[in-house]
């Protein structure tokens, strides 16, 4: 037997008061098995992700579900981590198609791809501590729905200048790579254990860790860069609107009369009302079969 948890969440409108229901439902194992649900749902994305071929496919099709609320992010983080797994299986089928004195070097390299990702879910899945990308997830998506130009950031930081430096320290040597890498990652650390002693036990802190307020405003809050952003936005909507004002009317071109009544002729299709006012006020008939008109 499976259990389901539905709960109804009602919200107010500031102009009218309606209430929405809100239905998250979820399935589990009945205790003590609830904690095999992710590893089946594991199964189920490896398995969907098997037969659309495309770990792509499937995500995308997952993720309008879970801003809906159909699916939780904790359901859909296990969902994810199956994809990775059934994307393998593309590399494996087209190593067994490979020629028989190519195919255990094909092979090899496919088997490398598929242990590589579940020894990924080894590491981020089985220990609830260890789900960091959650809460990743959470803290992206809240700054997003704050600031919407966070999330061209993140891509762009990403997925192309934090590659770019690497790529470039790489091209210097290890030792400058190891030299510039260890005293970032050490400073984040720093900051993220700061950051929970903070929420959790700020009193351990000295009085001027207690807080980030006296450091300046654009090292511990995206505000600065906002209103940068919204400013030059801005500045770039009013340079559009004064290019659409300066059009005068003579600049547009002009209709005959023929053909304003052509550009009629589908309106009053779409709408009879239209055919009796049209020929009231200027006494032209409309066939609204044919989309002619006609003069009285």
């Amino acid at each position: 037997m499976i259990q389901e948890n539905v709960s109804i969440m009602p919200s107010e409108n500031s102009t009218v008061q309606t209430t929405s229901l809100h239905m998250h439902s979820e399935k589990y194992f009945p205790f003590p098995f609830g904690w095999l649900t992710g590893y089946l749902a594991i199964l189920v994305g490896a398995g969907m992700t098997f037969v659309v071929q495309s770990s792509s496919v499937f995500t995308s099709a997952i993720t309008p579900l879970i801003g809906i609320g159909v699916i939780s992010i904790e359901r859909a983080y296990p969902l994810t981590l199956g994809s990775n797994i059934g994307t393998t299986t593309t590399a494996i089928l087209a190593a067994l198609a490979s020629p028989g004195d190519k195919l255990a070097a094909a092979f090899q390299v496919a088997l490398c791809h598929f242990i590589f990702n579940v020894l990924g879910i080894l590491l981020w899945y089985p220990v609830p501590l260890s789900r960091l990308p959650i809460r990743m997830a959470r803290f992206l998506g809240e700054q997003t729905a704050k600031y919407r130009w966070f999330a061209v950031l993140y891509l762009i930081l990403c997925f192309l200048l934090l590659p770019s430096i690497v790529f470039a320290l790489s091209m210097a040597g290890w030792q400058v790579v190891v030299g510039f890498c260890v005293p970032c990652v050490a400073v984040l650390l720093c900051i993220v254990v700061v950051n929970r002693l903070q929420l959790q036990k700020p009193h351990l802190l000295p009085w001027w860790l207690q807080t980030w307020d006296h450091l300046p405003l654009w090292m511990h809050s995206l505000k600065p860069m906002d209103k940068i952003i919204t400013r030059v936005t801005l500045c770039c909507r009013e340079t559009r609107n004064n290019d659409h004002s300066r059009t005068s009317p003579e600049d547009l071109p002009q209709l005959s009369e023929c053909e304003a009544e052509k550009n009629l002729a589908p309106l009053a299709q779409n709408g009879p009302a239209l055919i009796y006012s049209f020929e009231t006020e200027t006494g032209a008939v409309f066939d609204s079969l044919n989309g002619k008109s006609s003069r009285l």
